[in-house]
């Protein structure tokens, strides 16, 4: 059963995941905008893992999100605690 919290919860994360986005899509134009430009490749560089980086992050929000969404149908904190843990776990092998 969802509550008017897990409901509000999963709101701010829907909304911290597009604001990521916009931000990853303002990096990418960054990017071909220094390719066009001829910038430094080493610099491009940088910005290409930075980018990687964001979406790293995002996926693992997107994971949390489907985890607590679509794993979790009961309030079972065990269980929860189970899941955040795995949740934690992948987190760690994307950075």
């Amino acid at each position: 059963m969802t509550t008017e919290k897990d409901k509000s919860i999963n709101d701010e994360l829907v909304r911290d995941i597009q604001v990521r986005l916009r931000k990853i899509e303002g990096q990418v134009k960054g990017i071909e905008k220094m390719v066009t430009s001829e910038a430094c490749c080493k610099n491009i560089l940088v910005q290409v893992a930075a980018a990687r980086a964001a979406m790293s992050k995002v996926g693992g929000l997107v994971l949390e999100r489907y985890t607590k969404n679509c794993l979790l149908h009961e309030a079972d904190p065990i269980e929860e605690e189970k899941i955040q843990e795995l949740v934690s776990t992948f987190l760690m092998f994307l950075k």
